[in-house]
């Protein structure tokens, strides 16, 4: 099937050719059409096949045909809620990149940003409006946002929403929503309170699932090392110097974790910068932009950039510490493999987290290959020491070892990789996350 079977405007077929492209993955293949017919939806697929582009070309086919009605009321008629900033910025971007032969308007609004370039572009008029709850309820008490005019509602990542403890803020906005509209909700996974979600939202919805509940991408080679907790920050640099890679994703559970091992990185002479919620956007962005042009080596990242990181052809993600959540392990290891390129992904783990470890492998419904590296084998003396586990739950990060890189032979030149969307922060673009 090409994307010329779908019934999609020429357009838009412009744009998808644009961007090289010419066949449907199986979730676009199978949800636009069901959107198009104007369907509920309930949409399941792993990360990195495509959900963005399932939603955001049948929504820019349908108001496009109806184009009119924009011009008269300059209100938002399509609604797409997103978990992240990140994300918020990706699927704007998505709908301008396939957009841009229509003479639709877009904006994303979030967080973390001055409100005075939303503010204009709400003025102005947009037709598709991407935003995280909080921002989006912000603008709305302020009379700046006016929702009567939704035609779609679109909850992408919605089973990260409620993890993230959004469903208040969720329900509020659908409260404000007319109550004749098509709604699409996109996850990566479906757990039972999202299936709740759903049931009180979608009229007769369509089901679409192309990959069985929570399972990986098969494009990524999964690992395990078993190192004390003590030993990983070294254990993680030998890995990268003796493989030579250049660009690599690591993921910590804390802000404070995040911070002090890019700073050890750096000490060690392997570029790195830290991603999480406590970075202005701007510096957000910055890091993000400077990982995809691989300014840097390494991104460490706590969980909030699982969802929001789009590179093509990502080689590695490490799991510096395992998640407390189980399904946090997909989504994370969900950022390579994508497009058709294969990743590999490596868990380092300490006996304080070899419960965590089972949870996952419960979630996958297989064990993960388990390896030791000579020299870093743990010491069966050590004792667990408890992590708090569940949902939300603070984690102390682990205490780093007192080991040092020595300055060694130069570096692996770094290859330029094929990114993702690019720069999209000069957009109206926002989202606010808490």
């Amino acid at each position: 099937m090409s994307f010329t079977n779908l019934g999609l405007r020429a357009e838009l077929l412009h744009a998808i050719a644009d961007q090289g492209y010419d066949t449907p993955t199986p979730i676009q293949a199978q949800a636009i059409p069901y959107v198009l017919a104007g369907r509920d939806l309930m949409a399941a697929a792993q990360t990195g096949t495509g959900k963005t582009a399932g939603f955001t070309l049948p929504i820019l086919q349908l108001l496009s045909t109806r184009e009119s009605l924009s011009l008269s009321r300059f209100k938002p008629r399509a609604l797409v809620l997103t978990p992240t900033r990140e994300l918020a910025v990706q699927v704007h971007e998505s709908v301008r990149t396939y957009g841009k032969y229509l003479s639709l308007r877009s904006a994303a609004i979030y967080g973390g940003v001055a409100m005075g370039p939303q503010f204009k572009a709400l003025k102005h008029g947009v037709d598709i409006l991407v935003a995280t709850p909080g921002r989006l309820l912000d603008h709305i008490g302020q009379r700046s946002a006016d929702l009567s005019g939704i035609e779609i509602l679109v909850l992408d990542e919605g089973d990260r929403m409620l993890d993230m403890g959004f469903i208040r803020d969720i329900r509020k906005i659908i409260a404000l929503l007319p109550k004749k509209k098509q709604c699409l909700l996109f996850s990566a996974t479906f757990s039972d309170d999202i299936r709740g979600l759903a049931a009180g939202l979608l009229d007769h919805p369509q089901s679409v699932e192309v990959a069985r509940r929570n399972a990986p991408t098969e494009l990524v080679t999964q690992s395990v090392y078993h190192v004390d907790k003590g030993r990983k920050r070294d254990l993680l640099i030998k890995l990268i110097d003796d493989h030579g890679w250049h660009q690599v994703l690591v993921f910590t559970r804390t802000k404070h974790a995040a911070d002090a091992l890019a700073e050890r990185l750096n000490k060690a002479d392997i570029t790195a910068a830290a991603l999480h919620g406590n970075k202005t956007q701007g510096a957000r962005q910055r890091a993000l932009e400077d990982f995809k042009r691989n300014k840097v080596t390494v991104l460490v990242a706590t969980d909030i950039a699982a969802r929001g990181i789009d590179i093509d052809q990502l080689p590695h993600v490490i799991n510096y510490e395992l998640p407390n959540v189980p399904e946090d392990y997909v989504h994370r290891i969900g950022r390579t493999g994508r497009a058709g390129s294969e990743g590999e992904a490596i868990s380092l783990v300490c006996v304080d987290e070899h419960k965590l470890l089972r949870d996952i492998e419960r979630v996958l419904n297989r064990p993960i290959e388990k390896r030791v590296i000579e020299g870093f084998e743990p010491d069966p003396s050590i004792r667990a020491e408890p992590i708090q586990n569940g949902r939300g739950a603070q984690t102390r990060p682990a205490r780093s070892g007192s080991y040092e890189r020595k300055p060694g032979a130069p570096r692996t030149p770094q290859r330029p990789s094929r990114s993702g969307f690019g720069n999209a922060a000069a957009h109206h673009n926002g989202a606010r996350h808490r």
